[in-house]
Parts: structure tokens; sequence; C-alpha cells
């Protein structure tokens, strides 16, 4: 699972299930005049609430959240597990507001515990806003184009170094002084034994560089997952790129660029559109 492929909705949804989380242990319902010490159960003690409310709230959240980081989502009856994930969140908002209305489930149809003053307590509450905040961010994470970006913004990798380039300074650096090269520039002629001014040594050829238009190596990012092709031309996908993630473009065939991931494989991406350079 790539964590870097997760989204700001996704940390919508997770936001929301732990919320869901703590507000299974607190008081499903609240009774006027009750004494401090009474004991009132929490989503634990009521089946349907735990199953209806606390449990398919947190099923969904974690299919969302599993099949965007999944590079390639499982599907089931033709349905892959996000869109299962936004129903179950969705029912479990739609249950959350059915528990508000009768905190007993029904305990009260001959009016003693309306008359006692029995409504939803604070456990209930917070299960109705963390619900419906998950299932607005489930919906609203593929519609709005603030929550689609990463969650944990990948590194900005150190730009790598172009062909042909010298390290600054040092040996075989253009402006670096030579042995034997007094200040100035001029070489300077060794006295032999005898009194004889030795030949001055040859300078060292300089190393032919790449034309400027040469192809130089560069990060990259793609906007949306995108397949890589093997490089002997098949239509057969060897990984998935996946948003987030920086790759290392080493060649360019045309239109495409061969790109290597992060465990070594080397593939083409015939789809450049919109990618982000490094």
């Amino acid at each position: 699972m790539n964590i870097r492929s997760l989204t700001r909705g996704d940390g919508v949804v997770i936001g929301a299930a732990v919320l869901l989380f703590i507000a299974s242990f607190l008081d499903i319902f609240s009774i006027d005049g009750a004494s401090s010490g009474a004991s009132i159960p929490s989503a634990w003690s009521s089946g349907p609430l735990l199953l209806g409310v606390v449990l398919a709230g947190l099923i969904g959240a974690a299919l969302v959240v599993v099949s965007h980081g999944l590079p390639q989502v499982p599907k089931i009856v033709g349905l892959d597990l996000g869109q299962f994930g936004v129903a179950f969140t969705v029912f479990a908002a739609w249950s959350a507001l059915g528990n508000v209305f009768d905190p007993m489930g029904g305990v009260d149809n001959v009016g003693s515990a309306s008359d006692a003053g029995v409504s939803a307590g604070t456990g209930l509450i917070l299960a109705f806003i963390a619900t419906l905040i998950m299932a607005a961010g489930a919906i609203a994470t593929p519609l709005v184009p603030a929550l689609q970006a990463a969650l944990v913004p990948a590194p900005k990798p150190a730009a790598p170094q172009p062909y042909g380039a010298q390290p600054p300074g040092g040996y075989g650096y253009p402006g670096a002084q030579q042995p034997g090269q007094a200040f100035g520039g001029q070489p300077q002629q060794a006295q032999a034994f005898g009194g004889q001014p030795s030949q001055p040594q040859q300078a060292p050829t300089p190393q032919p560089q790449p034309p400027a238009g040469d192809f130089s190596p560069f990060w990259f990012a793609v906007p949306v997952p995108r397949p890589l092709f093997a490089e002997d031309g098949s239509q057969t996908p060897i990984a998935e790129l996946a948003p987030g993630t920086w790759y290392l473009a080493v060649e360019q065939c045309g239109a495409n660029l061969v790109a290597q991931t992060q465990d070594g494989r080397r593939g083409v991406l015939q789809d450049t559109s919109g990618i982000q350079r490094g």
C-alpha cells in the first residue's frame, strides 16, 4: 500500500473514523434528572447501533482508504472497494440519524421514556457528526480538486547532475589551478638537472561535452495512476506509476519516456501529459 497515494479527502475520512471510534465509548442517551453516577450504556452495549453505525462506518472508511492506496483496486460484482466504502459510510450516517431521533430504539413506545426526558447522548451525537463528515469526505473527494491533493507531500529529490558536467573545483575543472602552473595562468618550466629547462608538459585534452540539446535525466511525478509498459514494445504493463511519488526519466523515445521506478524497474511511459518535473 502506497501511503503517498492518499489524498486530503482520505485524511478527512480517517479523522472522522477516529472520532467515531471515540464516540462509541460515550453515552448513547441521557436522562433528565438522572444522578451523575447512573450507568448509561455505550454503543458497544447496543447491537443495532454497534453494527449499523460504528462497524459500518469503520469498515466503510477502511475500504475507501485502502482503495486509494492500492496500485490495482480489486472489484466485486463490477464495483471497486472504494464504491463499497462510500455506500457503507452513507448507510452509517443514515443509521446514526435514525438513532438520534430514537436513542432507546423504540423502548419508549408507551411514553415512559419520553416522560423521563430521554434524549440522545454525547456519544450518539458525536457518532452522527463523525459518520456525516465521513460520508461527505468520501463522496466529495472525486469531485473537489482541493481534496484530491496528496495527503503526504513527496520529498523533492535532488536534481540529477547533467551528463558530462564536472564537479566545481578539484582536478579536471577548467578553473582549477593545475600542478606546475604559476599564478596568472602561465605554465612553469621545470628546471632539469644541469640547468637546462625541460619542456612543459602537454595540457590534457579536454573531454568533449555533449550537445546542449541532448537528453538529461530528470525526476517527475504523474497526476493520475498511469501504466508503465515493457521496453520491448509489448502492451503488457510491468508497473503502475502512482501520484505523489517521484520517478526518474532516464531516456526519451519520441513522445514517450523511459522511466525507472524506485525498485529499479525500467519501462516506457506512453502518456506523458500533465507530468510534473522535479
